[in-house]
């Protein structure tokens, strides 16, 4: 992965090196969730339909290397679009930093815990379905909180 500096996550997002930035995920999966618009005043809700993907067990990429090629519109968050992407959680390391936040106790880097946001509740894992198995989108709206997900 590359050299990780001390504390490196209290620095700007701009001054992150290319593994520092990967090692900032917390790893909750909600980016890899399908989101429904309304085309007419464009709010953005959530459902628990995981990415193909996404191992809803983890939360994790099975295929995170190749993600682009296999899920063409599959977000590849940057610099230059994290504070233009709404719908990203309040939890987000990445908007979190962004907006000058620190990162919460839970977070891998500052607990110590691979496993910081499951243990949080704040992690899909265990808790979406794949979009194989899902079915229309419109009947798995869900609001996710700080200390899970329920049904809209």
């Amino acid at each position: 992965m590359g050299a990780l500096r001390d504390r490196f996550w209290e620095l700007p997002l701009g001054q992150l090196t290319t593994p520092e930035w990967e090692a900032l995920c917390d790893g909750c999966g909600r980016c890899c969730l399908h989101k429904l618009e309304d085309e007419d005043t464009g709010e953005v809700v959530e459902t628990n339909v995981a990415c193909e993907l996404l191992d809803t067990r983890s939360a994790r990429c099975t295929d995170y290397a190749g993600r682009k090629a296999r899920v063409p519109d599959c977000l590849r968050l940057t610099l230059k679009i994290v504070q233009n992407v709404s719908w990203l959680p309040p939890t987000c390391a990445y908007r979190l930093r962004a907006d000058g936040q620190p990162l919460p106790d839970w977070h891998p880097l500052v607990s110590g815990h691979t496993d910081g946001a499951v243990r949080s509740g704040i992690s899909v894992a265990g808790r979406a379905i794949s979009e194989i198995e899902a079915g229309p989108l419109e009947h798995h709206v869900v609001e996710w909180r700080s200390t899970g997900a329920q049904a809209a």
